[in-house]
């Protein structure tokens, strides 16, 4: 069979275990809504997201402002839409960044082993020792507040995690038979790791940059709202919530409706990555 039918079918077959397991699914649902919310924010929100009207100041929610309006008369749903862009914009930039680093990182450490991995491991046990917050402080000191900067050091924090998982599924692949006939033909070393091992590690990287979806929109929506992420009065969740913290027992919804989307989009990639790992670890799947 060629490998590429060979790769799509093992997709399709992915997919429909996904179809099949439960929570999956809702997580399949919920990271689809978020997606979809944040492409076509444009069209979804009825106004501009930063438009002042304070004549329409703490307004309940009605058939004109669905989700009612903020202190500065900022309608709640239109930045709960747009925020949803910014949030998936953080999730997909430094999830990507940490990845691509972390992967290589890996890849070195694993594969090439015993002094490169000693020292590889150190620098990303240094790095793994700062909270997400900490460092976030020291970068907005050195480079500024903004939505970069927040990008920049959740990649940064994430990149120990998918190092980590890369290294530990290399060294336990390149031990198997298939290594060694490789080597015994003839193949060279980074023929192998790519061409063979990188393939068979893939299952385990796919669920943790999953997971790390939903830890990127929690540490954007923190430090959005401790005013070192995005700074106002871009419609951001965190900002969203920071702005509503003096209104909550008279307006409650400005806090609501952005933490409920916070809650949502977190749960809908926690669940897909659950369900992912449910469904490509081989000792998991009679589970499902």
């Amino acid at each position: 069979m060629e490998p590429a039918l060979r790769q799509r079918r093992l997709s399709e077959r992915v997919f429909f275990r996904l179809l099949r397991h439960r929570l999956a699914l809702v997580g399949m649902i919920l990271t689809a809504l978020v997606v979809f919310t944040a492409i076509f924010a444009d069209v979804i929100a009825p106004y501009d997201p930063l438009e002042i009207r304070l004549k329409d100041r703490l307004q309940p929610p009605s058939p004109q402002h669905l989700m009612g309006t903020d202190h500065l008369g900022r309608d709640v749903f239109s930045r709960v839409v747009y925020g949803s862009r910014i949030s998936l914009q953080v999730g997909v930039v430094s999830v990507a960044l940490g990845t691509i680093v972390g992967l290589f990182v890996g890849m070195a450490a694993g594969y090439l082993g015993k002094s490169v991995d000693t020292v590889l491991m150190s620098v990303m046990d240094a790095i793994y020792a700062f909270p997400a917050i900490l460092l976030a402080l020291a970068l907005v000191a050195a480079f500024g507040q903004g939505l970069v900067t927040v990008m920049t050091a959740i990649a940064i924090v994430r990149i120990p995690i998918f190092a980590r998982t890369v290294r530990s599924s290399i060294m336990a692949e390149k031990e198997k038979e298939y290594v060694e006939a490789a080597r015994c033909i003839g193949q060279r070393e980074w023929l192998i790791l790519f061409r063979h091992i990188l393939p068979n590690i893939m299952a385990p990287i796919i669920v943790v940059t999953t997971t790390y979806f939903a830890a990127a929109i929690v540490v954007e929506a923190s430090l959005s709202f401790l005013g070192l992420g995005v700074p106002p009065p871009q419609a951001s969740w965190g900002v969203m919530l920071y702005d509503g913290r003096k209104y909550m027992e008279q307006a409650p919804y400005v806090v609501v409706y952005p933490g409920l989307a916070i809650s949502l989009a977190v749960l809908g990639f926690n669940l897909l990555g659950d369900g992912l790992r449910d469904v490509l670890d081989p000792r998991l799947r009679n589970v499902t």
